[in-house]
């Protein structure tokens, strides 16, 4: 195992304790949910409105500030993927089995009981689509934004481990790795176990919905218990397969099988109609942006918004550090300004075509189809089955409802592995690889825990699980937010500092720059046709000699420096009063060209293409920062920014 003890076992134990008690309990289980789910919603409803709506105008701020040309990485680095890879990969992110439950659903349950008016009416039609592109518009992107930047920010840039720990450095220095880290780190893996485990009942409804529909499969919580033990054991399956020839290869299937469903759906159904209507349901809802997300309902005396408004609050928030390691993972290399561009408005565009798509054509079928058509009063009754219903009217119902059912599996399984490897990272102490073992028991866990929680009560209790867990985190990512502001402050006025220093030499130095842009672009051109021996000859040959180099100018500052060297790697580990004071390596690492975010060493398997590299490394893990080609010169150049940024940016107040 390699786990960090306090929170791998502090949270294995309380999400086991759920387990245990939603499944031996269930009738105590399901009161007390719904009690905890009054409590949360009649005091703190307020709150949740409040922080999502700061997290959305904090970003907007945060895009337009002096912060935003800022690189998530050293100031040197290239993206990672070109912007098509990108927004694919974002793309894939606004994808899930939440739009597949609700695209249809949710806007006829809002066109058959608005929160305020007549239902069955064209205003109602309207206000429907508009509440629903406010539920999976720009504020659930917000949330995801804070995390993602957060990560990406101190992890690419600062060198800090990929967990939400890090983010708190700024103000709480070393302490970040004694309880205050392991608090925050448990926190999130909570909300991201019980956001995942909602993903995952809902999905396994809706499953149980398509096959009674298609195959008359029983419908209930039997059923229910079978379908999650199966598709669970098929995500462990797909856990111990690895990343290339499991969750990126359904990522694939995923986004085939949805985009085929998409483009059938707005060829077949009313395709005027819903091009028209995509159009008009952008412009009402950023038309009525502010007063909705600022509306609590408060002198209409309803609980609606606590079914739907407060719960995708906190499914969002508990669903964070699920994706906002996703886009950070794949965001490496870009401004802060591109990031937030990016992310807030290409998943939401997918979600709102995708929620036109589907919920305008049901729409269209409720209002135009005649009396024969009733899909609004089906739903009702039968929440799950909305999507299947809306399909069957449509040609060809029977086969794009056993696709639907297959997309939502592949859907649940892919979650499943993702948010498997998600939590074990942040359980691992940021480790991006960690061992087999502890994903598949993470696997486990999330079916078990969808399954209790359907035990205790079904939707309700899915509804509570996040909306509870949710509501601690959404403090911790305030916090987030000051500490974000806080580094970016901080990393400007070292900046400054730096540019008046550098300005007298900068005139003399142009020329030499550009030789040696040149002569790295030029190395950097034949990066596919490296060997691992040109990198293992690039390591004793430039950078061996430059931190030997090193090492013999830190003696003058009363600073020990030990050079080691293997062929595989050479490091400088800088040592003051016998405590390690800085660790700087370059290794030879091989990669194979990803397709999706979570980065996988290459074994050799398969013909895709090999990148060698020459990878700086530093005691919090990996920069993904290449430096084959460098001259001597600028080796030590690349050690002295990281050092220096160690000496000056951070303020330690522990042992570093």
């Amino acid at each position: 195992m390699r786990v960090n003890a306090p929170v791998f076992f502090t949270s294995a134990i309380l999400i086991l304790a759920v387990v245990l008690y939603g499944s031996l309990f269930t009738a105590h289980a399901g009161a007390l949910f719904d009690r905890l789910q009054s409590a949360v919603v009649g005091y703190f409803g307020w709150l949740y409105i409040a922080v999502v709506a700061f997290f959305l105008i904090f970003v907007v701020w945060l895009f337009f500030s002096r912060y935003s040309r800022i690189k998530l990485g050293p100031d040197d680095s290239e993206p990672d993927y070109s912007y098509t890879s990108w927004f694919a990969m974002l793309f894939s992110a606004g994808m899930g089995i939440g739009l597949m439950f609700y695209s249809v659903a949710e806007p006829l349950l809002h066109y058959a009981s608005p929160p305020v008016g007549s239902g069955g009416t064209p205003a109602a039609a309207r206000e429907a689509m508009k509440l629903t592109f406010f539920h999976w518009g720009f504020h659930a992107w917000a949330i995801y934004i804070i995390v993602g930047l957060s990560l990406a920010y101190f992890s690419f840039r600062h060198n800090l481990p990929l967990t939400i720990r890090s983010a708190f450095y700024p103000v709480l220095g070393e302490r970040i790795y004694g309880f205050p880290g392991h608090l925050v780190d448990t926190l999130a893996v909570l909300g991201t176990m019980f956001g995942v485990a909602t993903s995952l009942g809902l999905g396994v409804m809706q499953i149980n919905a398509g096959l009674n529909h298609l195959f008359d499969v029983p419908l209930g919580l039997a059923t229910q218990l079978v379908l999650i033990a199966v598709i669970t054991l098929m995500a462990t399956a797909s856990v111990v397969l690895g990343l290339d020839r499991g969750i990126r290869r359904l990522s694939e299937l995923n986004l085939g099988l949805a985009v085929l469903l998409f483009l059938f759906v707005l060829v077949v159904g009313p395709t005027v109609f819903l091009l028209d209507s995509l159009v008009q349901n952008v412009g009402t809802y950023l038309g009525a942006l502010v007063s909705t997300t600022f509306n609590m309902y408060a002198f209409q005396g309803t609980d609606w918004q606590a079914s739907w408004t407060l719960f995708y609050w906190g499914w969002w928030i508990a669903w964070s550090p699920f994706v906002g390691m996703f886009i950070a993972r794949v965001s490496r290399g870009r401004t802060i300004r591109e990031f937030i561009g990016g992310v807030l408005l290409v998943p939401a565009g997918v979600s709102f075509a995708w929620l036109s798509v589907f919920g305008d054509t049901a729409l269209y079928l409720e209002m135009f189809g005649g009396n024969q058509v009733q899909l609004a009063q089906t739903v009702q009754e039968n929440l799950p089955v909305a999507l299947f219903v809306m399909l069957q009217e449509l040609p060809w119902g029977a086969v794009t409802s056993l696709l639907a059912t297959v997309l939502v599996v592949t859907f649940f399984v892919t979650s499943s592995d993702s948010g498997s490897l998600v939590i074990d990272i942040l359980t691992a102490g940021g480790d991006p690889d960690p061992p087999l073992g502890q994903r598949v028991f993470w696997a486990l866990t999330e079916g078990a825990v969808a399954a209790a929680l359907l035990l205790a009560g079904g939707l309700a209790a899915l509804q509570t699980a996040s909306i509870t867990t949710g509501l601690p985190f959404a403090l911790v990512l305030l916090f987030v937010c000051y500490n974000l502001v806080a580094g970016l402050r901080a990393e400007r006025r070292t900046a400054l500092a730096g540019e008046v220093r550098d300005a007298a030499g900068e005139e003399s130095g142009w020329r030499e720059r550009l030789r040696d842009l040149h002569r790295e672009h030029g190395m950097r051109a034949h990066v596919a046709t490296r060997t691992r021996e040109d990198v293992r000859a690039f390591l004793q040959q430039v950078v061996r000699p430059a931190l030997e180099s090193v090492r013999d100018e830190l003696a003058r500052y009363q600073r020990e420096a030990v050079v080691q060297s293997t062929p595989d790697e050479v490091s400088v580990t800088v040592l003051y009063h016998q405590r390690e004071e800085f660790f700087y390596a370059v290794r030879a690492r091989t990669y194979k060209r990803p397709v999706f975010a979570f980065l996988d060493t290459a074994r050799g398997a398969g013909d895709e293409p090999l990148y060698h590299h020459a990878e700086v490394y530093l005691r919090e893990g990996s920069l993904r920062h290449d430096v084959m080609g460098y001259a001597r010169e600028q080796i030590i150049d690349h050690f002295m920014q990281e050092y220096g940024d160690r000496l000056r940016w951070w303020q330690p107040t522990g042992s570093s």
